[in-house]
């Protein structure tokens, strides 16, 4: 039962995981999507903010496609 709440809170954490232009933004849609598949999946959202904002940072300066 908790792999069919994974697979949607994936698709969404897909769509909303975007760069934006400033290191705020990034952070700002990055926590964003954690929070809510986080939400999706029944976890702890202010741990899933704060892996979402820290991931979508992280790839976004190592990726160097946001900038």
């Amino acid at each position: 039962m908790r792999i069919l709440r994974f697979i949607p809170a994936v698709a969404l954490c897909a769509g909303l995981a975007a760069c934006g232009e400033t290191t705020g933004e990034q952070a700002l849609y990055g926590g964003s999507a954690g929070l809510l598949g986080a939400l999706v999946l029944d976890a702890d959202p202010v741990v899933g903010a704060a892996a979402g904002a820290a991931g979508n940072l992280l790839y976004c300066k190592t990726q160097n496609t946001c900038d």
